[in-house]
């Protein structure tokens, strides 16, 4: 298999491949729940005979939920879901290790969408996707690819907001499990993951001070909220904007500042979007920004910032350091935009946190094996995780963590079910 993995693979450098174990060591020692759960495929072998394709962030943690699919008896093909978040030396490393890998950092446009096509070429029975770029692809550019495809699991908001909007129309051509929607995936990876990688990602990109800048963060769902909690934590003060009232009063009630966009772009020093949306930051909002104002983005696709709107009003672009570009406005204001406008904690970081993900990856490994056990039934619609799985990640990890909870008596129980006994 690694013979076969090193003549089909499309990467950078297989020498590299060595400093990418290292880093596939470090985070498998931080991830026992998804370890455990490698422990049981070995044993089961739910996968036996199937080909996975995987479509997702390409560093160490995605590679090592990699393996625990291989593990599970799988033929793995791997591809990235972001040109910038994808590394090299993991890449390697997998390949070594047995995966096809069809990924590069930075590729351009139509190589990134080639590589994607490639992953896919290998008739998956399962896919584990990421801003639903496999399955459009299937369903729109390469339908002849779809008869092998029993279902999958979505990592993202905006995949399953896509995946929605096909299931609505009638598109959906297979069962999808969306991961995001789970608690273990949303109250954890969504607040606290994304949270943290977010200010990893800017405070090395910018090294300048959080503490006492007025930090914007735009959207108030789980992730804008580890956005702002974290922001909070460095000494910041905290706008946010939003178009939903009820999340608006709740971002209120958390002790943060609300107001319209036009309204937060005058004052803000940092901005960070996370909506899955498109143009949440633009033309007239950088028209009334201060000199040095810093954007970044932390939803999935690279629209969030419109960059066009941006440009036009420039008289000059440059990179002013690494994952950093200076807009020259023709008023002589400067706007940073960081990382291109991508995803800011893996464009310029390593991602959410190894512990964070391993509750994360252990959800996308069980639900690709519920959706291939149940395929049939479940039909081509978008399910939810089902609750025992979710509970069962979270019990691992409590387990992992040395930690014990307790549990119902039977007279607590047959209160509980009962309307008579008060």
């Amino acid at each position: 298999m690694t013979t076969k993995a090193i003549q089909n693979s499309v990467i950078t450098d297989l020498k590299l491949a060595p400093e990418g174990h290292l880093k596939i060591d470090w985070v498998e020692a931080h991830m026992p729940v998804l370890s455990r759960i490698r422990k049981q495929f070995e044993q089961e072998q739910p996968f036996k005979g199937l080909k996975v394709a995987i479509s997702l962030h390409l560093e160490a943690k995605t590679a090592y939920l990699a393996k625990v699919v291989q593990a599970g008896g799988a033929e793995v093909t791997i591809t990235g879901s972001n040109p910038l978040s994808t590394q090299d030396d993991v890449c390697a490393a997998l390949v070594e290790d047995g995966v096809t890998v069809f990924a590069k950092y930075n590729p351009d446009p139509k190589e990134y969408k080639e590589l994607m096509i490639r992953a896919l070429e290998n008739k998956p029975d399962l896919i584990i996707d990421d801003g639903g770029d496999l399955v459009s692809i299937l369903h729109s550019e390469r339908p002849d690819l779809l008869e092998n495809v029993r279902g999958g699991a979505e990592e993202t908001t905006t995949g399953i907001l896509r995946l929605k909007a096909m299931d609505k129309e009638g598109q959906l051509k297979f069962p999808m499990v969306a991961v995001n929607d789970a608690y273990c995936k949303y109250l954890f990876d969504n607040r606290y993951g994304t949270g943290q990688s977010v200010w990893d990602g800017i405070n090395r990109t910018t090294n300048l001070v959080v503490a006492g800048k007025t930090v914007v963060v735009v959207g108030y769902g789980w992730c804008g909220k580890g956005v702002a909690m974290r922001a909070k934590g460095l000494g910041a003060n905290v706008i946010v904007t939003e178009i939903d009232a009820i999340k608006a009063v709740e971002a209120y009630m958390d002790g943060f500042h609300v107001m319209p966009m036009i309204e937060a772009a005058k004052v803000g020093d940092f901005f960070v979007t996370v909506t899955g949306n498109r143009d949440v930051i633009r033309g007239e909002h950088y028209d009334v920004m201060k000199d040095g104002a810093i954007l970044s983005n932390a939803g999935h696709f690279d629209v969030e910032v419109n960059k066009p709107e941006l440009e036009e009003r420039s008289v000059s672009v440059r990179t002013v350091r690494r994952n950093i570009e200076e807009y020259q406005l023709k008023d002589g204001r400067k706007i940073y935009v960081l990382a291109e406008g991508r995803l800011v904690n893996l464009a310029a970081g390593d991602g959410h946190p190894a512990e964070i993900m391993d509750m994360t990856f252990a959800l996308q490994a069980l639900s690709l094996k519920y959706v291939n056990e149940r395929y049939k039934e479940i039909g081509a619609t978008v399910v939810n995780v089902p609750y025992e799985l979710d509970e069962q990640v979270a019990r691992y990890k409590l387990e992992s963590l040395g930690f014990g909870i307790d549990r119902l008596t039977e007279e607590q129980r047959a209160y509980l079910d009962s309307w008579q006994e008060h």
